[in-house]
């Protein structure tokens, strides 16, 4: 007997999803491998799922269909169907969109089984999946990232770690320093949105309790491997070619100063792909344009899941600029540097 062709339906309409994933079951020919209710959520089941080819709604919280197609071509392509409600502008452009990031169709949403319409527009759509999925997809180069960046990214290594947070972070960032091996080889330069007065406390709070040496970063200081450097108040983060440490007085980026954007960018002008920079929870988008510059300069870019985000302001607003290449739970990131760490290139 033939295998069925598993499709993941991404959809964040409940009575969509339950139109939709009757006319994909109507036939003999498919199965629904799974459901995601958003764009992110539908990039992370591809990977884990691995079906055979994705329905994609255009217009879904947290990562919307542009963007997640975008991901999955980029990270781990796989036939994509773009599904719109209407025949308007308002669907149609963006499913023409995604076209242009590999979606390979666009097809129009079935009416209500009720529909008189129904089954002829069902069947035309479990057609357009089995034709769709014969179709070998490549990998894509990430966003705004050429290939001669692409190209050195194989030839460096890690040498500094930057995370950024705002609401929620403090307790993630302990979580993350925790699982670190003290004997990792490169600093770890943080900052975390706080009230003034609180900076000094929160790394000698981080010192007491993670195992590594942490201190408020001070200018031209040099960055030592496995030490962590806590951005101090009223001034931005940032690292040289050299490793040391640069305070800058200019103004605040996304309201903060210090501002997450500015530490990522440094770090990618610095190291470019020997750059790896985490965002956390938070509320905002700051660190979301500076994540993508990491991305550009050929780095490793790692977002919190919205799972565990206490906010998923600043990870969604990178998301949605396709800056993500990893989407992690706080445990998993700690096994995540130190893997890459321990890598002698880094992955192209």
């Amino acid at each position: 007997m033939t295998a069925r062709i598993r499709v993941l339906l991404a959809e964040d309409s409940p009575s969509q999803r339950e139109t939709l994933a009757f006319a994909i079951t109507s036939g003999s020919e498919l199965e629904l491998a799974g459901v995601a209710s958003n764009g992110a959520e539908a990039v992370e089941k591809v990977e884990q799922l691995k079906p055979d080819i994705v329905l994609m709604d255009c217009h879904m919280p947290v990562l919307d269909g542009i963007a997640a197609t975008r991901a999955i071509m980029w990270r781990c392509p796989v036939p994509v169907v773009m599904a719109s409600a209407s025949f308007g502008p308002s669907d149609v452009h963006p499913g023409l969109e995604a076209l242009r990031e590999g979606a390979l169709a666009i097809v129009p949403k079935p009416p209500d089984p009720a529909h008189p319409d129904f089954d002829r527009v069902a069947a035309e759509l479990r057609l357009s999946l089995r034709l769709m999925s014969e179709v070998r997809v490549v990998r894509r180069t990430p966003p705004r990232q050429n290939r001669a960046t692409v190209a050195r990214r194989a030839a460096g290594r890690v040498r500094v770690v930057a995370i950024g947070a705002s609401t929620g972070g403090p307790p993630v960032i302990l979580e993350i320093l925790r699982g670190l091996d003290p004997r990792i080889e490169a600093p770890i330069l943080v900052v975390q949105h706080i009230a003034p007065g609180f900076t000094a406390g929160f790394a000698s709070w981080l010192a007491r309790s993670c195992g590594l040496p942490v201190e408020v970063a001070a200018a031209n200081a040099p960055a030592q491997a496995g030490h962590v450097y806590v951005a101090p108040e009223g001034s931005h983060l940032g690292i040289d070619r050299r490793g040391r440490i640069v305070l800058d007085d200019g103004p605040a980026e996304n309201g903060f100063k210090p501002s997450v954007s500015h530490l990522f960018r440094s770090a990618a002008d610095s190291f470019g792909s020997a750059a790896l920079a985490v965002l956390l929870t938070g509320m905002g988008e700051d660190g979301a344009e500076g994540l993508a510059h990491i991305s550009r300069c050929g780095g490793i870019s790692v977002a919190q899941d919205k799972d565990t985000s206490v906010v998923f302001g600043m990870p969604a607003a990178a998301l949605r600029l396709g800056a993500v290449q990893r989407m992690l739970a706080p445990p998993d990131i700690a096994p995540f540097i130190l893997g890459q760490l321990a890598r002698k290139s880094l992955p192209s």
